[in-house]
């Protein structure tokens, strides 16, 4: 996770446009567009106090972007080191590792272990909130939240080839214990460019499962869109400019 992602998705949930926050922060609306879209890095927190104005307009806790952006600093430093991110929420990670089916276990502890709140970590994260009813941010998660979570999963599993998440409550909690989760068509009709736009992490590593059901839901007659395609259809969708 970084801080362009915890400001993109607290300005969803809040329905405000980025030029509402630019006028909280007192920074140009280009700026903020630049922040979102990665062609500006995120200022070092000791340096600015634009986080200060954009926590309060975010209605987050107070030093909330500061520290995502020093963890994102230290999680770049230590991937040019070689040594692993240090996790943003160390108590929902080790919760979503030790419910994971353990003949997954190793290959997605791989997966998360790169970044500090990978998309991975964050599609599983946020499903498992949703069926167990805690209308809850990932960012406000308390100790009686985990506790809740730890009581009621049982264990998930995740097809990591088409994001198709399986949840397994446990057998007090619910009479239906299995819950089921799509993201991406599993027939054969899937495009040939879709299949490769998925497969290759550098191109839809950072696509979330929102971003992915829309890119999977496109349709073409006779025509044959290649991996490329759908990469600048993702830029495409994060780009402010290209939306009323």
């Amino acid at each position: 996770m970084d801080v362009a992602f915890v400001i993109r998705e607290r300005l969803l949930e809040l329905g405000l446009e980025q030029r509402d926050l630019a006028r909280a922060a007192h920074v140009t609306e280009s700026y903020i567009s630049q922040l979102l879209t990665g062609k500006k890095a995120p200022p070092a927190p000791e340096r600015t106090d634009i986080y200060d104005r954009m926590d309060r307009f975010l209605k987050l806790r107070p030093g909330e972007l500061a520290r995502v952006a020093e963890l994102a600093r230290t999680e770049e430093l230590k991937h040019k080191l070689g040594d692993r991110p240090v996790p943003l929420l160390p108590h929902l990670r080790d919760l979503v590792l030790e419910t994971c089916r353990p003949e997954q276990a190793k290959q997605v502890r791989a997966i998360i272990e790169r970044q500090s709140f990978g998309e991975l970590e964050r599609l599983v994260a946020r499903k498992l909130l949703d069926v167990v009813g805690l209308a809850v941010d990932v960012l406000h998660l308390t100790a009686k939240h985990l506790e809740l979570l730890g009581a009621r999963i049982e264990s998930w599993d995740v097809d990591l080839a088409t994001f198709s998440l399986e949840i397994v409550l446990r057998r007090r909690v619910a009479a239906e214990r299995v819950r089921r989760f799509e993201f991406v068509e599993r027939d054969a009709e899937t495009p040939q460019g879709l299949q490769k736009f998925l497969a290759d992490r550098s191109l839809s590593g950072t696509a979330t499962p929102e971003e992915l059901a829309f890119l999977t839901g496109l349709r073409f007659h006779g025509r044959h869109p290649t991996a490329l395609y759908y990469y600048r259809e993702l830029q495409n969708l994060r780009d402010p400019l290209h939306f009323q």
